[in-house]
């Protein structure tokens, strides 16, 4: 790399950092963090444990925010020193593999930092449900549940698995994962849509090319006290025994529930715990997440089918397209950034896709 190529870098980095210390103010952030750490030392701290739950969420989040911020300085300190040594010693890759890290730290902070909306800090729910295509749509949900996995191990986030239906072949009938982390929501609500999978099928004996589609719904999940009134009469619920993992309790007894809100057609399934009524808890909390998610859409004018997200798995409609053949490409449709290594892609490498999504939203460059 070329001296006037890294003193590009270096002078766009400066003037990225520049603007974010105005946004991030290191010193207020330093005592609101004092403070917030001053309270978990009181006496009384966990008599209120719902406050206290809230309050080491914010004190995790303001501390993760800072030294994030202090690393994303001092990678820029470490890289001008590298450049001061660049004439006498050769430190090409070392200056290059900063120039790469720095990059990708900051644009990763960039978007942290945009992530302020209402219930962008909450954890997603994602629905992943199969298109038409029998077992090869179903193969292509299975997959895009483990990209969704890896992803959220790249980035430290838990996952736990409220539903989970097997393919009649392969694959997945649908899946209602819980991701859980510091603005899991945020990140992932771009990922909601319909994902298009263009491939050679394993499933055809004569090798042809196929396409297959799959339908991602994300919800911010809400607080379990949010007002939302659900009428007994707007729900029909069903029991039915679980399949899958899940102890020795599944296929014994009917411990699955399956709500269905009439009036929306929304339907919330939950087979993960160990008895009925606690699925029937878990249930109504993803219910009332969805139907909150519905009221807002609805003041902003932005309603999306969430009752029944076949309706989007169709050509056309997509957000993203996975080419495996005749050439390995990953487009995202809305901000036209793409990535030709499609194995890295369903390996949970979205970040790219991810972070695309969010600075066009907010017309960030």
């Amino acid at each position: 790399m070329e001296n006037y190529e890294i003193m590009r870098h270096i002078e766009d980095f400066k003037t990225r950092i520049t603007e974010l210390k105005n946004v991030v103010k290191l010193d207020l952030l330093k005592k609101e963090i004092d403070e917030l750490e001053q309270q978990t030392f009181t006496a009384d701290f966990y008599n209120d444990p719902n406050n206290a739950a809230k309050v080491i969420k914010e004190l995790k989040s303001k501390k993760i925010k800072h030294n994030d911020f202090l690393k994303i300085i001092n990678q820029l300190e470490e890289l001008e020193l590298y450049f001061e040594m660049n004439e006498e010693e050769d430190v090409a890759l070392e200056i290059e593999g900063l120039i790469e890290k720095e990059e990708a730290d900051l644009s990763k902070f960039e978007v942290d930092i945009l992530l302020s909306k209402e219930y962008d800090d909450a954890d997603a729910i994602m629905d992943i449900h199969p298109g038409a295509g029998g077992t090869e749509s179903q193969d292509w949900a299975e997959m895009l549940l483990r990209m969704y996995r890896r992803y959220a191990e790249r980035n430290n986030f838990e996952i736990e698995v409220i539903d989970y239906q097997d393919g009649d072949e392969a694959g997945i009938k649908s899946a209602t994962i819980l991701i859980k982390g510091e603005k899991a929501y945020g990140y992932l609500k771009g990922e909601h849509g319909v994902h298009r999978l263009i491939r050679i099928s394993p499933f055809d004996s004569n090798s042809r090319r196929h396409t297959s589609f799959a339908s991602i719904t994300v919800t911010p999940q809400v607080d379990a006290n949010i007002n939302i009134e659900i009428k007994p009469d707007d729900i029909r619920i069903d029991t039915y025994r679980s399949s899958g993992a899940g102890g020795q309790h599944v296929n014994k007894t009917d411990s699955a529930v399956r709500l269905t809100h009439l009036k929306t057609g929304i339907v919330v399934t939950c087979q993960n715990e160990r008895s009925q009524m606690q699925n029937r808890e878990r249930a109504f909390a993803i219910l009332k997440s969805k139907l909150y998610q519905i009221q807002l859409e609805e003041a902003e004018s932005k309603i999306r089918s969430l009752a029944d997200s076949s309706k989007l798995n169709s050509f056309g409609s997509q957000i993203r397209t996975y080419t495996f053949h005749p050439y390995s490409l990953v487009k995202d449709s809305r901000t036209n950034y793409e990535v030709g290594n499609v194995n890295a892609v369903m390996d949970g490498e979205i970040d790219g896709f991810i972070n695309a999504y969010l600075k066009s939203e907010y017309n960030v460059r």
